[in-house]
């Protein structure tokens, strides 16, 4: 599964970002079928779930992200994307893209570095 993650960048505290995740070589039926998420890992630290969204687009997000980032999935472009608003200085990380299904996809990682 090759995941292509990109959007990632330098922004002051506030700010906004979006990320897309697309994976252009999976037939749509097959697409549908996964979770996909958003990880992200800070420096000396481990990755964690900021958030994922089932095919059903049933949403769930990290505590420290709720209210300030979105995630959505359009099946038919099979791509997701995440908002991120109000952006903090703690945001800042890689950020890598995720499919699930019995195992789980990683794509690059892509740098969000938020500036206060």
């Amino acid at each position: 599964v090759q995941l292509q993650a990109s959007g990632g960048g330098a922004v002051q505290a506030g700010g906004s970002l979006r990320l897309t995740c697309e994976v252009p070589r999976m037939i749509t039926s097959v697409f549908w079928t996964y979770t996909m998420g958003w990880y992200r890992q800070a420096p000396g630290k481990e990755r964690e779930l900021v958030a994922s969204i089932t095919r059903d687009h049933g949403a769930k997000y990290a505590d420290s992200v709720k209210d300030r980032f979105t995630i959505t999935r359009d099946n038919s472009k099979k791509r997701i994307q995440l908002l991120m608003n109000r952006l903090k200085p703690e945001d800042t990380a890689v950020y890598y893209c995720n499919a699930r299904d019995e195992n789980d996809h990683w794509g690059q990682g892509t740098l969000v570095t938020v500036s206060s």
